[in-house]
């Protein structure tokens, strides 16, 4: 059972570097154990703050973040699209560090979901010594041939609705797909930027429907938030998740080798295979990997060995 749902007893705006402003919120026992959760995405926000209910509220100081330019955070990736640039994997690991340091946390075990893992991965092996546990679901790298595989690759189980995202994205010669709806997104055409996130966000709806737990993104976000999402998405997979082609995080396990992590990925997740999660488990000794035989992409028993392993944690 996850824990019932609890609000924040604290939050905040957090500047940054003098454009961006980070929403943060606290819940929880304020002498618990400190505990970071990043969403996923990238783009996709706290929203509703059901994460709160994975972590014992008696146990654990929770931290949740909307990460720059999504959710709360200020300004959104939409409004100022020249700043996109800006808006990379080094530069949420700095907003990360500057919410920790805000809030006075020496260390703290860190959770993610899908995209929230990588960034998970990626601010652990820039700052290991800040990490006391990682719990991890719905396990992503980024890596080129994660985001060749969602973007293409799986087009072999969805050959009619992959030709029309295909022809939907006017890209170039030269361009892949998601490159061309991140040139498209990023532009000064209004229309035209609006056509191609309700493009992206049909074709993310199509490659997700096989997973038991799916929901149609176009439940999980209004207009505003669809673009942001869109936005985001295709910025950052269209830079290999700016960590060299995911290699960087593979690579850099053994700066983080000595870190306790729970791994939970579905065995059904067709869009995000369980190799990768496979290969970071045996790449990593003090990892445990649960492999949820009935769902995808994370869903309700996965959130349950989620919760197992955080109570595993704070005992």
């Amino acid at each position: 059972m996850l824990y019932p749902p609890s609000e924040p007893f604290t939050s905040g705006l957090l500047k940054v570097d003098g454009k961006n402003e980070i929403y943060w919120e606290v819940s929880g026992n304020p002498d618990g154990k400190p505990a970071l959760y990043l969403h996923g995405g990238p783009g996709s926000g706290l929203r509703s703050g059901s994460y709160r209910q994975l972590f014992n509220p008696e146990k654990y100081y929770l931290v949740g973040i909307d990460q720059r330019g999504c959710g709360r955070s200020r300004p959104l990736a939409t409004v100022n699209l020249g700043d996109l640039p800006s808006n990379n994997t080094q530069a949420l690991i700095a907003d990360i560090e500057a919410v920790r340091s805000h809030l006075k946390i020496a260390s703290w075990l860190v959770s993610g979901v899908s995209w929230g893992v990588t960034l998970s991965l990626a601010y652990a092996q820039r700052h290991p010594e800040r990490i006391s546990e990682l719990v991890l679901m719905a396990v992503t790298t980024t890596s080129r041939s994660e985001v060749d595989w969602i973007t293409e690759g799986i087009g072999c189980l969805f050959p009619q609705e992959w030709e029309s995202f295909a022809q939907s994205s006017n890209r170039g010669s030269h361009e892949r797909i998601v490159e061309a709806y991140a040139r498209r997104l990023a532009s000064s055409d209004a229309v035209d930027r609006s056509k191609a996130a309700e493009a992206w966000i049909k074709w993310e709806s199509t490659h997700i429907s096989l997973d038991p737990n799916w929901v149609p993104m176009s439940e999980r976000f209004d207009d505003e938030r669809a673009a942001v999402f869109a936005t985001l998405v295709t910025h950052y997979w269209s830079n290999d998740g700016f960590l060299l082609d995911g290699t960087a995080v593979i690579d850099r396990l053994p700066m983080i080798k000595d870190i306790p992590a729970v791994m939970i990925h579905g065995r059904r997740d067709f869009s995000g295979p369980l190799m990768t999660a496979w290969k970071l488990h045996r790449a990593w000794p003090t990892s445990r990997l649960v492999i949820v035989e009935e769902e995808g992409h994370g869903g309700p028993m996965s959130k349950e060995h989620m919760r197992a392993a955080l109570d595993g944690f704070c005992v």
